[in-house]
């Protein structure tokens, strides 16, 4: 154990930590920072040579770009051609015309179909929408931000088609199947809290003094019935499929049970009238139409699906076309694949342009849209390079083996308890489930080896921090701040939004604890 190569392998970290939440400095700058000082500290305390420097640099710019930037350039795409062409309106209106209940509704936009938007675009495409929508229908701004919040956090290890857990299995050589299966087991207790918590404040309307009772009569049922149908497929997605699918295949079913037993419930008259939300009917959406708003998203579905392992021949026909390298020159160095066709963002970008011309976009559309998803990205994209050449740096030189086992030594077989916070802080400090995957992953896979414990629980245990961390991330606060339009609230929302975090980090290290 040595405390000071602890203190100075922990700079780059602490660096990215200082200038996000005091100098307020953008998240692409300050990662560009901690890639700088990881480079300099490999070089002149570790005394990586500078060719394996530049190597590991290499390696990880690779893995960032293909498939992490693809599929994230590749969702958000997706998204906003659906909004240009108007899909995105139909969708909400579908939604909304199912129950007049607050309680109900919050469930269906903030819950349901936030998990889809998260499980489909994620970077906080699946705060601000659901808020937008929330407020447009008469819920306080905070309201239904904090709905979202929470709704938001347990979906996030397997956001944009998985890309956090994908790239934090193939960063410690995992098998991406079991590490999202393990994920959802260890995340399933929250994946059943979130619908009650939603209904509570969803329940409060304009007063503070309802009952909690109160709140949940008529719809406990509902919300029992949201969470088992969200978590359920989701296992069984992520154990068979992978991790790319898992969420969006639990969010649609949660959707439709969800939507199926309000209507029930609804007809049976068990729903108290004070929480009646008065919205507009719309003009109705007839299938078609539907059809043709979800075009992108059945695409998305069906393309994913049809090449995955449940599809042997074409998954191994699909395989050949793929290529592995190693670039890093140094001892023990790790092999990179790359598929070239059968990756989420190649089957996401043929979907998005498929289902955008159903929709009657055209290419002149597509491409204003594609561009200026590419400038909205190109911060994104540059966090990820730098942070994932961090990453690899950190980790070539043994400075990720100087924090692991300083903390091992320090907390021993009590480390379980702690490592959810490692998560935590990963996603509080970048606002990202796949940015912490890629400064901790290692440290926790280190710690699972030293400590003779599972390396698929262990690991998982980073992206079961990342569903706390997201919800109290600064970025994500201001993200859903912004969609409904309120400006310098966010020392009240997160006021609003910390107990719940501090009630689900105790439970996760009782979790963690109680099975390593």
């Amino acid at each position: 154990m040595d405390p000071l190569a602890f203190v100075l392998a922990l700079v780059p970290i602490l660096w990215l930590v200082v200038v996000l939440l005091v100098f307020r400095f953008p998240a692409w700058k300050a990662a560009i920072g901690s890639f700088a000082i990881a480079c300099v500290l490999a070089l002149f305390v570790w005394h990586l040579p500078a060719r394996e420097v530049a190597t590991a640099s290499l390696e990880g710019f690779c893995m960032a770009l293909w498939p992490i930037v693809l599929v994230i350039v590749a969702a958000v795409f997706a998204y906003n051609l659906c909004v240009s062409t108007g899909a995105m309106g139909v969708i909400s209106r579908m939604i909304c015309s199912i129950s007049s209940d607050r309680r109900i509704l919050a469930l269906l936009v903030a819950w349901c179909f936030g998990g889809f938007m998260e499980g489909m675009a994620g970077f906080g495409t699946a705060v601000a929408i659901p808020a937008g929508m929330l407020v447009g229908l008469g819920y306080r701004p905070l309201a239904a931000v904090l709905m979202c919040l929470l709704a938001n956090g347990v979906p996030t290890p397997f956001g944009s088609i998985g890309i956090p857990t994908v790239s934090l299995a193939g960063l410690v050589g995992l098998d991406p199947a079991r590490l999202a299966f393990v994920e959802v087991l260890q995340l399933a207790p929250f994946f059943m809290a979130a619908p009650f918590l939603i209904v509570l404040v969803a329940g409060v309307g304009d007063s503070q003094n309802v009952p909690v009772r109160t709140r949940l009569s008529g719809v406990g049922l509902v919300a029992l019935v949201s969470g088992v149908s969200f978590v359920v497929p989701t296992a069984v997605v992520a154990a068979f499929v992978g991790p790319e699918l898992s969420v969006v295949v639990g969010s649609i079913c949660s959707l439709a049970l969800t939507a199926l037993v309000s209507m029930r419930v609804e007809r049976a008259g068990g729903l108290d009238a004070r929480f009646h939300l008065a919205t507009e009917a719309g003009e109705p959406v007839d299938p078609r139409g539907a059809l043709v708003a979800w075009s992108t998203f059945i695409l998305i579905f069906i393309l994913l699906m049809g090449s995955s392992k449940l599809v042997p021949p074409v998954n191994a026909w699909l395989a050949r076309f793929s290529s592995t390298v190693t670039l890093y020159t140094g001892d023990d160095p790790g092999s990179l694949s790359f598929a070239w066709v059968n990756t989420p963002g190649v089957w996401i970008l043929i979907a998005a342009l498929v289902g955008g011309r159903i929709q009657g976009a055209g290419a002149a559309q597509m491409g204003r849209v594609f561009a200026a998803t590419v400038r909205q990205m190109m911060p994104t994209v540059v966090t990820m390079l730098a942070v994932l050449g961090c990453s690899k740096v950190m980790g070539y030189a043994g400075m990720i083996s100087s924090i692991s086992s300083f903390c091992i030594a320090v907390t021993g077989s009590l480390y379980p308890l702690v490592a959810p916070w490692i998560g935590m802080v990963g996603a509080f400090v970048t606002g990202s489930g796949t940015s912490s995957a890629m400064l901790f992953g290692l440290i926790q896979s280190q710690a699972a080896e030293a400590l003779g414990t599972d390396p698929y629980w262990m690991v998982a245990l980073n992206e079961l921090g990342v569903a706390a961390g997201k919800m109290l991330s600064p970025q994500t606060l201001a993200i859903g701040l912004a969609s409904v339009r309120v400006v310098g609230k966010d020392a009240e929302l997160l006021r609003a939004v910390l107990p719940y975090v501090l009630g689900f980090l105790l439970a996760m290290s009782a979790i963690a604890f109680a099975f390593a």
